[in-house]
């Protein structure tokens, strides 16, 4: 069929992209053994790190929620495009040319993927905006820049650009690079009125939105002349690529600083995000017109490896009545975070932007080394909208301000903020740590914090992926390997059972109890992670073994169909057995493919690896043993002594392979 990728360009595709390396761009990835990294899962929310990835067979796998795959799959998945555009992406990130069944050079312009076409178009309106900035006519948005202390580097350095003034400018350009109106439609870059479309910024200063891989997705418009009756800041509308919910401004330059630090810094606008990582504070990202919510947090928490080994969010706010509104809000979000999260409001009302003009780059820092518990300022902010000089306003303010403490996650910090609650008050420690605990028990039921329903959120129930949903890893019960010194109690390595969504249909779950179907499992990851290993008399053995677990065995079947000619491949090895088994046990293959063998040091994984295939061929000599001592016993050595000896003989044969396996493992 015409326009279809060759297969063998899809394989060096796959072959010669690092997987590490795509997924490290979405997930903040740490080494679990040798070969092995993990980090949180981007396809689930969780807690504790259950995402696998190892490159040397090009696999991920997640003991969490059973998603899994390749880079294809991963990129796929993340940027929710087809499998065709996916393979082109990757082939365009290597440098490499793809090859089609037509024999031309791939389908032309009507048959490429809509997404990449809208990538494209910012791509090249975000150049065109750049290059602007540099014009005559952007001069009133250089002054802007340099009188909030940004230079010709700074807006460089964060892709800065200026919309001319007018009404075509932009949609000139891009008509010229052979984009159609229907298309330029689809961007959110232009309005449309009576007699067509037009640009949607004209005559401002552009921020290029970014995602987290760093492709520009959308752009953020600040007014320069006092003629121009649109608001302060205008951005691109909800579209295919931008969805403000999901977006984080600066989070591509923040990524790496974030995952490393383990800290991240929620600012309020560009320039403050400017401001930050100029001053020192590297972390700093910004909502694009709209509250710091759950989407962004899922964002935050891959980044951060939130797993409760550490980490730290810091919001910044106004000083003023919305700023507070702001942090409370971000209060509410505080329970999905494992991270402790705080918030710096630098007391005369300034942003950092404002603050780095007045006053330098150190007081920027200092902003952000005066935080404090969020819980603290919302305590605070509570107790404001009251008037503690009268017995109703304290007791009103006890009432509301309770349930607040009550979130403090941390119980050995409830009891102290308590105390310092009724300090604030001026109310007895009793009274006050009476309220927070019939608070904290009506959470902990589910019901309302407050008789009122008001403020208050159920501390029992576990965060969607987390612990006690049944998709995390360190379930009871989840499978292990008998006589390996590794439980299988958590990640990396770690076996949580699948989910329903991946249930082996036909081939049930092999029992973790089981020493035997342990065995199988892991001389399958050694087979998977080291066919190496397998050559020569050793294949012979592994081939000739029987294996007694159906779904070991139908893995076991596909190895031996597939042979050991790709086995130099570690990763054609894996995707040519992911062809071979049935498709219900695809999910099964991948997780014995990406599961951290038990070793640090590549004489570790060898001498483990040795131990198990000696493991297994013991196994199986132990099962012929048994079938012919059974013989032995059931003949009669008088009536046939030749059989009897032959027998005999075997059995010693095969006792004396049993010793020497055993002394070589």
């Amino acid at each position: 069929m015409a326009g279809l990728i060759k297969r063998e360009d899809i394989d060096e595709v796959r072959q010669r992209t690092d997987i590490k390396e795509v997924i490290d761009g979405y997930v903040t990835l740490k080494g679990a053994g040798l070969g092995s990294y993990k980090g949180l899962c981007p396809f689930h929310d969780e807690r504790s790190p259950s995402f696998t990835v190892r490159p040397q067979v090009g696999r991920y796998h997640c003991f969490g929620c059973g998603e899994d795959g390749d880079v294809i799959s991963f990129v796929q998945k993340l940027d929710h495009i087809s499998f065709h555009e996916a393979v082109e992406k990757l082939a365009h990130r290597i440098g490499f040319e793809l090859h089609y069944e037509d024999g031309g050079s791939g389908p032309n312009r009507e048959d490429i993927g809509r997404r990449q076409r809208l990538l494209d178009a910012h791509k090249v309106a975000d150049e065109f905006f750049r290059s602007q900035l540099l014009t005559p006519g952007a001069a009133e948005g250089r002054n802007f820049l340099y009188g909030r202390g940004f230079d010709r580097a700074a807006a460089e350095q964060f892709g800065v650009g200026y919309a001319p003034q007018g009404w075509d400018a932009l949609l000139k350009h891009l008509r010229g690079r052979g984009y159609t109106d229907a298309e330029l439609k689809l961007t959110g870059m232009f309005s449309e009125g009576n007699r067509g479309i037009y640009d949607r910024f004209r005559g401002r200063l552009i921020w290029p939105i970014r995602d987290i891989a760093g492709d520009t997705i959308g752009f953020g418009a600040r007014k320069l002349y006092e003629d121009d009756q649109g608001p302060k800041y205008l951005n691109t509308p909800e579209t295919a690529l931008y969805k403000k919910s999901q977006v984080l401004y600066g989070i591509d330059l923040a990524k790496r600083n974030i995952a490393k630090d383990r800290q991240l810094v929620v600012v309020e606008g560009y320039t403050d995000v400017m401001a930050c990582h100029l001053a020192g504070i590297p972390t700093a990202v910004a909502t694009c017109g709209t509250a710091f919510g759950t989407d962004h947090i899922k964002i935050a928490r891959r980044l951060l490896s939130d797993d409760g080994s550490g980490g730290e969010v810091i919001f910044t706010f106004d000083g003023d009545a919305a700023g507070q509104k702001a942090a409370l809000r971000a209060f509410e979000e505080d329970q999905r975070f494992v991270a402790q999260t705080f918030v710096a409001v630098e007391p005369s009302g300034a942003d950092p932007c404002e603050l780095r003009q007045s006053k330098g780059d150190s007081a920027v820092r200092d902003l952000i080394g005066s935080r404090r518990p969020l819980f603290e300022f919302a305590i605070r902010a509570t107790l404001k909208r009251h008037n503690l000089d009268t017995v109703e306003g304290r007791i009103a303010a006890l009432r509301e301000s309770a349930p607040v403490v009550a979130q403090i996650r941390d119980a050995g910090i409830r009891p102290a903020y308590a105390r310092e609650l009724a300090g604030w008050l001026g109310m007895p420690v009793e009274e006050v740590s009476r309220a927070v605990g019939v608070a904290t028990k009506r959470a902990a039921q589910g019901a309302p914090a407050t008789p009122g329903g008001g403020p208050g959120r159920s501390q029992g129930g576990a965060q969607a992926g987390g612990p006690g949903t049944g998709h995390g890893p360190g379930q009871a019960g989840a499978p292990g390997h008998a006589g390996s010194g590794r439980g299988y109690a958590g990640p990396g390595p770690g076996v949580a059972p699948l989910p329903a969504s991946a249930v082996l249909l036909s081939f049930n779950r092999p029992d973790p109890r089981d020493p035997v179907a342990a065995m199988e499992r892991q001389a399958l990851e050694v087979a998977l992670q080291e066919p190496g290993m397998l050559e020569g008399e050793t294949w012979q053995r592994f081939s000739e073994a029987r294996f007694s677990t159906p779904a070991y065995l139908a893995i076991h079947e596909a190895i031996r169909a597939t042979g050991l000619g790709s086995a130099g491949d570690p990763v054609r090895w894996v995707e040519q057995l992911l062809q071979e088994v049935p498709e219900p046990l695809r999910p099964l293959v991948s997780e014995l493919a990406v599961v951290p063998l038990p070793a640090n040091t590549p004489e570790g994984v060898l001498r483990y690896c040795r131990d198990i295939l000696a493991r297994l061929f013991e196994l199986q000599i132990t099962r012929v043993k048994a079938e012919k001592m059974g013989q032995l016993q059931r003949l009669d050595a008088s009536a046939d002594p030749e059989e009897f000896q032959r027998l005999n003989r075997e059995l010693m044969q095969l006792e004396m392979q049993r010793r020497s396996l055993r002394s070589d493992a």
